[in-house]
């Protein structure tokens, strides 16, 4: 005998349908939030050691970790020590002036305020242009590695705008917005190196 449908069953199996999907949502969420979890600590611990000098400590722990804020911007920075002396700042930096979108970037600074190299962590850039920002051999990221923004003989600004940095070429916007990030990135070293935090 077939079963009558009724408003009462096509809601009984429809919250039935909807509390499977929902707990099969659920599970999968449980089983690959550790891995994520995971593969994002591995990518920022890469982009930590390509940035800083040698370290021995765990920069991504909680205790070696700051939050700062600077212009309404919030950086993380990752404190490099080797035994119990910094060797140096892997700060987290990012820029909405990018040609395609938001352009996330590592810098890693020596205790002196020196660049000690730079590491791209996300983009949109086109490809062949603005995306040799992330290539580290590339001649413009090269270019960063052992420049002090803070020196008077050194401006971090491409030369179109009266600084020292080569852009890349046909893509000066991207070049804008990486000096853009690399300098948000310098007020926040700037920053926990005033408030004495840069010398703990």
């Amino acid at each position: 005998m077939a079963i009558e449908s009724s408003l009462r069953n096509m809601v009984i199996v429809l919250f039935a349908v909807c509390l499977v999907a929902s707990a099969a949502l659920g599970g999968i969420y449980t089983l690959t939030k550790e891995p994520i979890e995971a593969a994002q600590v591995a990518k920022t611990n890469s982009a930590i050691a390509a940035v800083v000098p040698e370290f021995d400590n765990n920069p991504s722990d909680s205790a070696n970790v700051r939050v700062v804020d600077v212009d309404g911007a919030v950086s993380k920075v990752y404190v490099a020590k080797k035994g119990d002396e910094i060797v140096g700042y892997a700060i987290e930096s990012s820029t909405s002036k990018g040609f395609s979108g938001n352009i996330t970037i590592m810098v890693g600074f020596a205790p002196d305020g020196t660049i000690v190299n730079t590491s791209v962590i996300s983009h949109a850039e086109t490809p062949g242009l603005g995306a040799k920002i992330a290539n580290p051999e590339d001649p413009f990221i090269v270019q960063f590695a052992g420049m002090n923004p803070g020196s008077p003989d050194f401006k971090l600004a491409v030369r179109k705008d009266g600084g020292n940095v080569d852009a890349i070429t046909a893509s000066t916007i991207t070049s804008r917005a990486f000096c853009d990030a690399v300098n948000t990135a310098y007020k926040v070293f700037c920053k926990i190196n005033e408030s004495g935090e840069a010398q703990e």
